[in-house]
């Protein structure tokens, strides 16, 4: 298994409010992490390194090898640190209703287990073809599921950064967890809108079956996403099974 990931303040904004990481747990089991921040000044920043860390640090202190465990863990842990953000949000006014999304994958022997909240994705690539395998938690796609607007409107859509779930919601924040089997030669891609706003999907199939080495497809991806105008933050985080049982050895 080989995982990369790289992220990019894009070419419009001061500040990067998204934040990845990469965690193992004392079992040898790997965490893949992303979050973009949202709140004014320093507020997004806070947000997401604090989910990513916090959320992080607990899983390496967790023994799980079994998806049912890492649902029931990851939904547990997530809830929790909704609750964390939001207090801290009431500590100092310029912390005032920060937030963040989050997608992460614990990547198991034979199965991956996602989890997100808001609109960072997940999407799998396999024979040739690009699955984005979680909802994004917006208003633009509540009106595409309703029938209100098309998946065309909804890129150009004025509110299309309004989202319907994130952690720092001062209730129990509801969190989506999938388990999928995964198969040699699939791509996992984690990663925030500041790509998929940017980068067709077309354009991002491409880039995964591409020849280039893992590192390389990041950097491409974020070369892609700043070229087409680089409008916000770019993090993209891509893990590759590339072996049968490599995931926890």
């Amino acid at each position: 298994m080989e995982i990369n990931f790289q992220t990019d303040v894009g070419r419009k904004r001061n500040t990067n409010q998204d934040y990845a990481g990469l965690f193992k747990n004392k079992a040898g089991v790997e965490l893949a992490i992303l979050a973009d921040g949202m709140g004014g000044h320093q507020a997004g920043d806070v947000a997401s390194k604090m989910a990513v860390n916090n959320i992080g640090m607990s899983w390496g202190k967790t023994d799980i090898t079994v998806s049912e465990k890492a649902v029931q863990w990851l939904i547990k842990r997530i809830q929790d640190e909704n609750e964390v953000i939001y207090q801290k949000g009431q500590t100092r006014d310029e912390f005032l209703g920060m937030g963040t999304t989050i997608v992460s994958a614990v990547l198991l022997e034979n199965s991956f287990v996602l989890a997100n909240v808001g609109d960072s994705r997940a999407y799998l690539v396999r024979n040739n073809e690009l699955l984005q395998l979680t909802e994004d938690h917006s208003l633009v796609n509540e009106l595409v599921k309703s029938g209100e607007i098309t998946r065309e409107m909804a890129m150009n859509h004025p509110r299309k950064n309004v989202l319907t779930r994130s952690l720092g919601m001062p209730s129990t924040v509801e969190v989506d967890v999938t388990n999928h089997l995964w198969v040699p030669n699939d791509y996992i891609l984690l990663c925030s809108d500041g790509l998929t706003n940017m980068v067709t999907e077309e354009e991002i199939l491409t880039t995964i079956n591409s020849n280039q080495p893992v590192k390389e497809k990041v950097s491409t991806l974020i070369s892609s996403a700043n070229n087409a105008g680089g409008l916000d933050n770019i993090t993209v985080l891509v893990i590759h099974f590339d072996e049968q049982k490599e995931g926890n050895q």
